[in-house]
């Protein structure tokens, strides 16, 4: 499944593209992408009959798809956030969202996933020391009183997550499913069981953090 985009991402989009995510919609992406492929494909470079060519043209056309996985699961959530907004106020584009110590749980049997999550750091954390989380104001402070007692080896890592209003749900969410996704065998936010996905886990957090909906002047 893809993950978030992250800043390369949007690098490499724009030079692809033309322009920046935010400036494209969901018919444009589809008529670029097929553009895209069109120019890009291998077997259009078979007639220079060159290896080096082809690897290269292939190695792009790679990228572009990878690309195209993480921006049609973008303007796929889009969509549905723009038609669960009206049922669900968390969902609008102009929520604002806020938490203090929300609770989350990560339960694996990864010995090496609070090394993942925290780096070297993890080996000094200890109960209620915080961490930050890298190119946001948000943090998070540790439960270190979390072993699990089942046969074989398991570990719920408890921690506590607490933003400002001015803070990126999606920055923390492109931090914590990369470092997860290929260890953690549940994951708790709020004690509600979450699907380990970007969506999902974003879904989550707005409906938990979520404060109000602060229209822009004359906005809707």
């Amino acid at each position: 499944m893809p993950t978030a985009i992250t800043e390369k991402d949007k690098a490499a989009i724009e030079k692809y593209f033309g322009m920046p995510i935010a400036q494209l919609d969901e018919a444009q992406f589809k008529k670029l992408l097929r553009e895209l492929r069109s120019k890009y494909h291998p077997d259009n470079f078979e007639k220079f009959g060159d290896e080096t060519v082809r690897e290269m043209a292939t190695e792009r056309f790679q990228q572009i798809e990878m690309l195209a996985q993480k921006m049609e699961a973008h303007f796929a959530g889009q969509s549905l956030m723009a038609s669960d907004a009206a049922a669900e106020p968390f969902m609008h584009q102009h929520a604002v969202f806020a938490a203090n110590q929300l609770k989350v749980e990560v339960i694996t049997t990864d010995k090496d996933l609070k090394y993942k999550l925290f780096g070297t750091m993890y080996r000094w954390l200890q109960f209620g020391d915080s961490f930050k989380i890298p190119d946001t104001g948000a943090s998070i402070i540790m439960d270190e009183n979390h072993q699990g007692l089942q046969i074989g080896y398991q570990e719920s890592i408890r921690m506590y997550l607490t933003f400002e209003e001015n803070d990126s749900i999606e920055k923390i969410v492109a931090w914590l499913y990369p470092r997860i996704k290929s260890g953690a065998k549940t994951l708790l936010i709020a004690g509600e069981r979450t699907e380990i996905e970007p969506f999902n886990i974003l879904y989550a957090l707005r409906k938990r953090a979520f404060q109000r909906v602060e229209l822009p002047a004359g906005g809707a």
